[in-house]
């Protein structure tokens, strides 16, 4: 019986010994690219072209309330003027909405090219701290529950490999 044990004890350490040294890194990308300095480059474009898109649709509710107005102004014994103002309003509904959806999808598709090399210079940072530091793996902490002493935050590291202070 003795043996046994002593024989399971044999077999157990190794496993022991490979689980104690496993190191795994945790870190917060949200907040490496919220102070990364191309982030706030790439938010003034997609803000300037936002701006751009609004001013445009105002020209665009503008018109349309002139429309409205007009629609309003003209008297009710004229049908056929008014068929062709609401006509016109509808037209220009269409317009408004088409717009807005191309907007969207362009602000969209800015936004995808201007954070993909910002993500991808983040994600190499990750990878060279994770093969210096000697990591198993590394982790984004807000989807751990739970953070034990085994898992460091590496995200100043991260920072550091950035030159971000």
């Amino acid at each position: 019986m003795f043996k046994k044990v002593l024989l399971a004890a044999l077999v157990a350490a190794p496993m022991c010994l490979q689980a104690q040294a496993l190191k795994l890194g945790a870190v917060n990308p949200q907040e490496i690219v919220a102070v990364m300095p191309e982030t706030a480059t790439a938010n003034n474009t997609l803000k300037a072209a936002s701006d751009k898109y609004d001013a445009q649709a105002k020209v665009l509710q503008d018109e349309y309330q002139k429309k409205v107005d007009e629609f309003n102004a003209i008297a009710k014994d004229n049908a056929t003027a008014q068929e062709a103002k609401a006509k016109e309003i509808q037209d220009l509904q269409v317009r408004m909405q088409n717009f807005q959806q191309t907007a969207s999808q362009d602000l969209q598709k800015q936004q995808e090219t201007l954070f993909a090399p910002i993500q991808q210079k983040l994600q190499q940072a990750i990878q060279q701290v994770g093969a210096e530091g000697g990591y198993a793996g590394i982790l984004y902490k807000e989807v751990l529950l739970y953070q034990g002493t085994g898992i460091e935050d590496i995200t100043a590291k991260v920072k550091a490999k950035l030159g971000i202070k």
